[in-house]
């Protein structure tokens, strides 16, 4: 089940620059920075209450973000949504008729197994679904 809206991802040319402009756009600095090698990608992220912002800058030029980053520019990478089983949620929505981008979760930014729909069937929207990693 999907319990809340856990962040938007926005997708930048350089995260220095945007951690900047961010800091003084909602008067709080990032909490957190990770580099997820896997999937290209150096991640800020800030939060405002119980909002989340995640930044996302490409670290080599064929990773989902720097791909994004050339045909849209910057801006609205996806939302995600927290849920409580993401295996069940994948089921879930194969069964009501979603494309799943992975079928099988992996390892995220911020202590999450993620996965995530095909815009193509949200309204031209990347969800993500995310579950917190308890170890």
């Amino acid at each position: 089940m999907l319990t809340n809206v856990e962040h938007i991802g926005i997708a930048v040319r350089d995260i220095a620059a945007s951690n900047d402009l961010f800091t003084k756009l909602l008067n709080v600095a990032p909490y957190k920075a990770e580099v997820v090698a896997a999937e290209g990608v150096m991640t800020s992220f800030f939060r405002v209450n119980q909002t989340k912002i995640e930044l996302l800058e490409a670290t080599s030029p064929d990773s989902p973000i720097a791909k994004f980053l050339e045909k849209k520019g910057e801006g609205i990478h996806h939302i995600a949504f927290e849920v409580d089983d993401i295996e069940g949620e994948i089921e879930r929505l194969k069964n009501e008729g979603f494309t799943v981008l992975n079928e099988v979760p992996k390892r995220g930014a911020d202590n999450k197994l993620v996965c995530f729909l095909h815009p193509k069937g949200t309204n031209g929207v990347l969800i993500e679904l995310c579950q917190e990693i308890k170890e």
